[in-house]
């Protein structure tokens, strides 16, 4: 019987939608007088098995539908209408009542047949959907469809692969069951709905790492160390307790240049100083008034943000605060002094009060692993720069690798704050794996407290291709 009902309600939406060809109606109606004459149920009513409901029972109180005739009394089904008024026993020589009109609006016994299937139907997380209803399944866009005798929800083809869902359960368990890399990863709740084209967009914000190498010169000395007095484990943060800058959060604009930039120089700062000068610099400062060249939330040059820090300077975070927007610059002049608006900060040992904007020296690059080392543990954090694969998102603890099947998809350049380093042994024979401590700048939430760990001595995600520093200017 359903299959007729299916019918009745397919040729009466050719009919709404034909009413001009005139020919087609004698075939409509004497094919519906032969449907109809095929009725079985209770008192004659058609067997409305498989569509249920909810129709009339979504939009009206039971024993409450409308009374008379009321064509706006009317609820999509099977891409047509059906009615819950008392007139829809006699709207024509077909009945067109709602499935659930007799049980929900005339508290009539409803007609069915156990087990059978509910066509029309679809359901998921425990709510029901209507033929055609449209839904949103993480990042995918779903539609509840009736194929071949069946209902179910169906979601559009990814098109590339950055329209991947960046939190995929797949991939959380692919790594955490089968590949098992030595580190965890988990869904996380803020990027869920997101696909893996905007997360990769909005999350990282760094561009072309390579180029702006070309402008970054090496350091300007000669290092003299011996590798055997580097220690086997480092952290800026016990060094230096209270000179570290803690993690921020860029949110969902593509700052990284800018918030590393900040970071590293007020990390640089703090120490150069002695603690004289701990202070918060604004990234803001940077994503706002560092325009040439750069795209504010949309990524920026790291050797460009550099440029600018030796040639203006920045100021703190409490005279210019983190707004996460592209916004216009609030300073009418790049050149000038911290009194000119009212930002002169106020040094921490001597109340002194500096009145120049904190500016460093030219970036330089560090491009060996225990150079890098070397650097961090005489001068502060250093600069970094990774690819960032989808995976990397999922990360929650561990010493990262990124997975060979992730490199399939999207990816982009992200900038980092590298504060130590360390050793750990390896869960499958012991053996030590080296990592770097980074810091990310996607809040307290994400990874090890906003840290993460990620191999060291193998250029992992190329983070030891595009390391920067720079010697800070104290008052």
């Amino acid at each position: 019987m359903i299959d007729r009902i299916r019918i009745l309600f397919f040729l009466r939406s050719i009919k709404d939608k034909n009413r001009r060809i005139s020919w087609l109606l004698p075939a409509i109606a004497a094919l519906s007088l032969v449907l109809l004459q095929s009725r079985d149920g209770l008192c004659g009513r058609p067997d409305y098995t498989g569509l249920e409901g909810p129709y009339c029972s979504r939009y009206f109180q039971q024993h409450n539908c409308c009374p008379g005739r009321q064509d706006e009394c009317s609820v999509p089904i099977l891409g047509t209408l059906c009615y819950c008024d008392d007139f829809c026993r006699n709207r024509s020589a077909d009945e067109d009542c709602c499935p659930d009109y007799y049980s929900h609006c005339l508290n009539e016994q409803a007609f069915s047949r156990p087990g059978d299937l509910h066509l029309g139907q679809c359901y998921h997380n425990g709510r029901t959907y209507l033929h055609g209803d449209t839904l949103k399944i993480n990042c995918n866009h779903c539609k509840c469809s009736s194929l071949n005798g069946t209902s179910e929800i169906l979601c559009e083809p990814s098109g590339t692969s950055r329209d991947r869902c960046v939190m995929d359960q797949e991939v959380i368990d692919r790594i955490n069951i089968l590949e098992n890399p030595g580190w965890i990863a988990r869904n996380y709740s803020e990027l869920w709905g997101y696909t893996l084209n905007e997360a990769i967009k909005r999350k990282t914000g760094t561009l072309n790492p390579t180029l702006s190498m070309c402008h970054v010169h090496a350091a300007p000395f000669k290092r003299d160390y011996d590798v055997e007095d580097l220690p086997e484990e480092f952290d800026a943060r016990h060094k230096w307790p209270g000179y570290i800058a803690s993690v921020r959060d860029q949110g969902w604009c593509a700052a990284s240049w800018a918030i590393s930039t900040a970071d590293v120089a007020s990390d640089r700062f703090a120490i150069a100083s002695e603690g004289a000068e701990r202070v918060e610099l604004s990234a803001q400062h940077l994503l706002s008034c560092n325009n040439r060249y750069q795209r504010a939330c949309d990524g920026g040059y790291v050797d460009v943000a550099w440029t600018f820090v030796r040639k203006f300077g920045l100021t703190d975070e409490e005279c210019y605060p983190w707004t996460g927007e592209s916004d216009k610059c609030m300073l009418q002049r790049r050149r000038g002094t911290l009194s000119e608006l009212n930002c002169r900060a106020r040094n921490s040992q001597s109340y002194e009060l500096r009145d120049e904007f904190y500016k460093t020296g030219p970036a330089f690059r560090v491009r060996t692993e225990h150079d890098m080392m070397h650097e961090i543990m005489l001068y502060g954090p250093v600069q970094a720069t990774m690819r960032v694969y989808q995976d990397f998102f999922n990360y929650e603890s561990g010493i990262y690798k990124h997975s060979i099947l992730s490199e399939h998809y999207a990816n982009d350049y992200h900038s980092v704050r590298i504060i130590g380093w360390g050793e750990e042994p390896s869960p499958f024979n012991g053996s030590p794996v080296k990592f770097w401590r980074v810091a990310n700048s996607w809040g307290r939430e994400w990874g090890e407290d906003g840290y993460f760990r990620i191999l060291r001595g193998t250029n992992e995600c190329e983070i030891e291709s595009f390391a920067l520093a720079v010697e800070a200017k104290t008052y």
